[in-house]
């Protein structure tokens, strides 16, 4: 086993226990606000890019694992992140709907 490879992995690790807290955060927001569509799809592309490398570099070792696992964390915040969109879209039609029936009342 090499130092790189260790270190790759430690980055991987670390990189790792951030993204299920933060699909727990978005899950529980409710919300997609604050949450960047274009910066998940950066990170999905980062990491297909690094499994692509381990490929193409014949390193098919532990740390490939832990880029596809993080690679599966990180498309469930895409997907937490389209169904918030999904339940913002809602509160905002049910949003219009309560201002129509309001305004055409007064």
């Amino acid at each position: 086993m090499e130092f790189g490879q260790i270190f790759e992995a430690g980055m991987l690790i670390c990189f790792g226990f951030s993204w299920p807290l933060n699909v727990i955060k978005a899950f529980k927001a409710r919300t997609a606000q604050g949450t960047s569509l274009p910066f998940i799809i950066l990170i999905i592309t980062g990491y297909v890019a690094g499994i692509a490398a381990k490929f193409v570099n014949h390193q098919i070792n532990y740390v490939l694992a832990v880029y596809f696992l993080n690679l599966v964390i990180v498309t469930a915040n895409l997907a937490v992140y389209f169904r918030n969109l999904a339940l913002d879209n809602k509160k905002h039609i049910q949003a219009v709907k309560v201002y129509n029936k309001t305004s055409i009342g007064a």
